[in-house]
């Protein structure tokens, strides 16, 4: 089987271009995203043109079959994600929005489809796995200098009790210290498997809603007696940022502001410098 030449003249009304054509970016950031209101995609894909013209290019793919309107939700054909102004699973809503705020600084500098898609898992020994939202590439540029960081991102709903999303830290500690044995290999010099994925451990994130302020800043506590009690979680906080914050902080005042709660002490900070 051999690839067809590239023929010397194009199609009649087509033009070949650099830039990706918004409805190709549509359905791009739908794949990985899974879900996001028609604002989001404003925000994310063309924050200096009209909302009306992302509105124009979805309903040119609802023509098309490629995304399917349920409303008051739009639902992506291939990627099985929702695209909801009010969806019926109201943690939806709020998982994106904890996504869009951290990800619209960058947005100039990286795009929006610079992380890998929800639901990020790995084993963690005994059959047992951890299991973070997501988790966040970004290149932070200062002064001619740049640096990568990466961040598992945490989502909490509070829908879980503050216990166990305290423990979820031990589960991300023992992914530091986890050693995988394959059978008939020789053993990890390292002793550290997630030199596998990342060059460096990622930070541990975790962003709060779905509660009262008292609620959140109860569960805030928890996260960091979790860190100050258990010699494993200490031992990760030692080498890892760890922190939290309100997502309504986040949307009000961005991520890059100081509403950060570093979880091993001190005062709020960016995340970048947690």
């Amino acid at each position: 089987m051999t690839t067809a030449q590239p023929k010397a003249r194009t199609t009649a009304g087509f033009a070949p271009s650099p830039v990706e054509p918004l409805a190709h970016q549509l359905l791009a950031t739908l794949a990985p995203h899974r879900m996001a209101s028609t604002q989001q995609l404003h925000v994310l894909l063309r924050p200096d043109r009209s909302r009306q013209s992302v509105s124009e290019r979805l309903n040119e793919l609802l023509g098309k079959h490629l995304v399917d309107a349920r409303p008051p939700a739009l639902t992506d054909n291939h990627g099985d994600g929702r695209l909801a102004e009010n969806s019926p699973h109201p943690h939806r809503p709020a998982h994106a929005s904890g996504v869009r705020r951290r990800r619209t600084p960058a947005r100039r500098r990286h795009g929006h489809l610079d992380r890998p898609p929800e639901v990020v898992f790995h084993a963690i020994g005994d059959g047992e796995r951890v299991v973070a939202d997501t988790v966040m590439h970004y290149t932070l540029i200062d002064d001619q200098q740049r640096r990568k960081l990466r961040a598992f991102v945490e989502v909490d709903r509070a829908t879980m009790s503050s216990e166990r999303l305290a423990a979820k830290l031990i589960e991300y500690a023992r992914l530091w210290t986890y050693d995988p044995q394959p059978a008939g290999r020789c053993r990890n010099p390292t002793g550290q498997g997630w030199l596998r994925w990342y060059p460096v451990f990622p930070r541990v994130l975790s962003v709060l809603t779905g509660a009262g302020r008292q609620a959140m800043d109860n569960r805030v506590s928890d996260l960091k007696a979790m860190v100050a009690h258990h010699p494993l979680v200490a031992d990760l906080a030692r080498e890892v940022p760890l922190g939290a914050v309100m997502l309504e902080d986040l949307e009000e005042h961005g991520p890059t502001s100081d509403v950060w709660i570093p979880l091993a002490g001190g005062q709020p900070l960016p995340w970048t410098e947690l």
